[in-house]
């Protein structure tokens, strides 16, 4: 089913703001919506990120989006079928974050050590500090 110009443009803006979160940071769904001044289903956004393919077909993917930068609001990787959270927590680990495990067996980051929570976006200072400039 094809999305509205609406649901289309949430998806881009959350992969966009997705894509700023720096290598080795982590934040959560939660503040990706208050950087985008939504409340929307930031993770449901995420579930649907296409796979990278080779004949270009998405722009936006599992390659240029970092979703694994992306956790819930307890510093936990929210479990994803099987395997899912797995992925997640190796593909942190890949960056430099240390993912530790609960008694449960769920996956944790610190978000004191690895968090990323600016009041604006990057892309949003650089444009405020372009427009003073000139």
């Amino acid at each position: 089913m094809a999305r509205s110009d609406e649901a289309q443009w949430w998806f881009h803006a959350v992969y966009e703001a997705v894509q700023e979160i720096p290598p080795g940071s982590v934040t959560s769904y939660g503040h990706i919506a208050l950087l985008l001044g939504r409340r929307e289903q930031v993770g449901v956004c995420l579930k649907h990120l296409p796979s990278f393919s080779d004949d270009g077909e998405h722009f936006f993917h599992d390659q240029n989006v970092p979703w694994q930068r992306v956790i819930n609001a307890k510093g936990m990787i929210s479990p994803r079928g099987p395997g899912g959270a797995s992925r997640q927590a190796a593909a942190l680990r890949q960056e430099g974050v240390t993912v530790g495990t609960t008694a449960l067996g769920e996956f944790t980051v610190d978000f004191s050590m690895f968090g990323w929570f600016p009041t604006r976006l990057p892309s949003e200072e650089d444009a405020t500090t372009g427009a003073d400039s000139e």
